[in-house]
């Protein structure tokens, strides 16, 4: 058993931490909350995931994410257009809570996710790996990705009566993306990060 002490997040008594065989989960003595569990290939899944997620994140912000067709004029959008016509109905603060949770936040997160765990892959330890790891788990919950799509699809419902939509590709990417991204979080182990951390002091 090591000297490392974990708390339960559901009734706070402390454990120390052993190794675990890949897919085991350590639970707690008193209540039988899950303390952690070793995630099988953890760091080239979640790698893996990240990469895709950035080549998806790429299409959707650069191919035409849905074309209007109505009485012969075709529109077509992208990502960054409901943020300009926010903007220019001067909804200034709708505007700029859509472009940081649907736009900024997923590219923030896919940069920390590759600046962490590329050369942690590659055995070294990147300046500032402590804060970078920090802040990626601060802007996690701020990527909001699903609930853009939810209002999408609303929209698509309304809109079809009056128009004909074409789903573009960009459509289709970010909401693999939106699959993509969950995946990565849920697959990455964040011990692998603090041990690297402990390692280098």
């Amino acid at each position: 058993m090591s000297t490392e002490l974990i708390a339960c997040h559901e009734c706070d008594l402390l454990h120390g931490t052993v190794e675990l065989p890949p897919g085991g989960v350590a639970r707690c003595s008193r209540c039988g909350g899950v303390l952690y569990s070793e995630k099988r290939n953890s760091l080239d899944r979640t790698l893996a995931l990240t990469l895709a997620g950035l080549v998806l994140y790429v299409v959707a912000n650069v191919f035409p994410f849905l074309s209007f067709a109505m009485q012969g004029n075709v529109t077509v959008t992208t990502l960054a257009t409901g943020v300009e016509q926010l903007y220019d109905q001067e909804s200034f603060g709708v505007a700029a809570l859509v472009l940081f949770t649907a736009i900024l936040a997923p590219a923030i997160q896919l940069i920390l996710m590759l600046y962490v765990l590329v050369p942690i892959r590659l055995g070294r330890r990147p300046p500032r790996l402590a804060q970078a790891f920090r802040l990626l788990r601060r802007v996690q919950p701020w990527s909001m990705m699903e609930i853009f799509m939810l209002g999408i699809l609303v929209s698509l419902v309304k809109l079809a009566a009056m128009a004909e939509v074409v789903p573009g590709l960009a459509l289709y990417s970010f909401a693999m993306l939106i699959v993509v991204l969950a995946g990565a979080v849920a697959s990455l182990d964040p011990r692998i990060v603090w041990r690297r951390v402990e390692i280098a002091r």
